[in-house]
């Protein structure tokens, strides 16, 4: 094995360049950081992560705090930033925060004891609606943080339109015709950070009063953002006297269990009942689901890539709100209601 001394020969400089060069140190100049590098590659010399550590005062590692594991849509936001991060040279640590309402004290001591070790260089936050003390507990710390889900005071944040994303939803069903729109939103557990289902709903009712519908309570139901919960909750709707022809459900996994729930009630999709979700699900394009894509591998990698750029030498400091992309996917699960003509 390759030993930094090696490196410095090869290199003709000092040991105490080598590791100041492989730590990204600005102080090292950019023709002297290639020869050691060039060096170091053609040697097989890799540099001990305790002793780049000591080095930079850095750890190379980024932390990730998420409140669901379960979810594809968490899962897949972790794959962007992953993969992100690897690319950067990062490791990941990730810290689960379950339901806050019955583990409180789990959060406290996350912010308290863990994020306290300093075994991370910065933090990405999805999906967290930080509190003043937690944000000051982080900046005691003095280490950089990106929110990734909704807006945060003095934090660089990456987030979504939901009002918007419900909206285009809503308004392609009612540009096919339909009148009679259902609702799946999610239940008092999502309600915690930034209020998704809530923004969601509101939003559904307001496009619909808009077009001069009023929003009917009989098709508003609340499931758990699963298949599963989707399934259930369609059930229900459909097996009411009063049945809708469209459904726009708040997450393709409950939009998936909609399309499921009809199909076993021998409701054809779309010609007896319209479907739209959001999220973007993989498989979405199996089910033919119309969705609103909102990219969330794209996220966890503009999340990563934006907090790369706050430990960067030459990062502002400026700490910015920046709005994320999606997208209305058409596919066969919407289409004109049976037996009339499109407005």
């Amino acid at each position: 094995m390759a030993t930094i001394q090696q490196v410095a020969d090869l290199a003709r400089v000092s040991t105490a360049t080598v590791s100041r060069a492989l730590a990204g140190k600005p102080s090292v100049s950019a023709a002297t950081r290639e020869r050691v590098e060039e060096a170091a590659r053609s040697l097989g010399y890799v540099a001990s992560a305790t002793a780049s550590s000591l080095a930079s005062g850095r750890t190379r590692n980024i932390g990730m705090v998420m409140p669901y594991l379960g979810s594809w849509f968490y899962a897949a936001v972790l794959k962007g930033a992953h993969r992100a991060l690897a690319d950067g040279g990062y490791d990941l640590t990730l810290y689960h925060l379950e339901d806050t309402t019955r583990h409180a004290e789990r959060r406290q001591r996350l912010f308290d004891e863990f994020l306290r070790r300093k075994r991370v260089d910065a933090f990405i936050a999805v999906s967290l609606e930080l509190s003043d003390a937690e944000l000051e507990r982080i900046a005691l710390l003095g280490k950089p943080i990106v929110g990734l889900g909704g807006p945060i005071p003095g934090v660089t944040t990456l987030s979504l339109d939901d009002a918007g994303v419900a909206t285009l939803a809503t308004e392609h069903l009612l540009s096919l015709g339909h009148r009679e729109i259902a609702h799946l939103g999610g239940d008092e557990a999502f309600e915690q950070d930034f209020h998704v289902p809530a923004k969601r709903r509101a939003a559904y009712e307001q496009a619909l009063r808009a077009a001069g519908v009023e929003p009917d309570p009989r098709l508003i139901k609340n499931a758990d953002f699963t298949i599963q919960g989707g399934y259930q909750a369609t059930l229900q709707m459909l097996g009411a006297p009063h049945r809708p022809t469209a459904l726009f459900a708040a997450s393709d996994e409950m939009a998936i269990g909609a399309i499921l729930a009809a199909r076993d009630l021998g409701l054809r999709v779309p010609e007896d009942l319209s479907v739209v979700g959001i999220d973007g699900h993989e498989l979405g394009e199996f089910f033919g689901l119309t969705t609103v894509d909102q990219f969330p591998v794209v996220q966890g990698r503009m999340a990563a890539e934006t907090l790369l750029e706050e430990l960067s030498p030459d990062a502002s400091g400026d700490h910015v709100n920046r709005d994320l992309p999606y997208e209305l996917v058409v596919r066969k699960s919407t289409a004109v209601p049976s037996g009339r003509p499109r407005e």
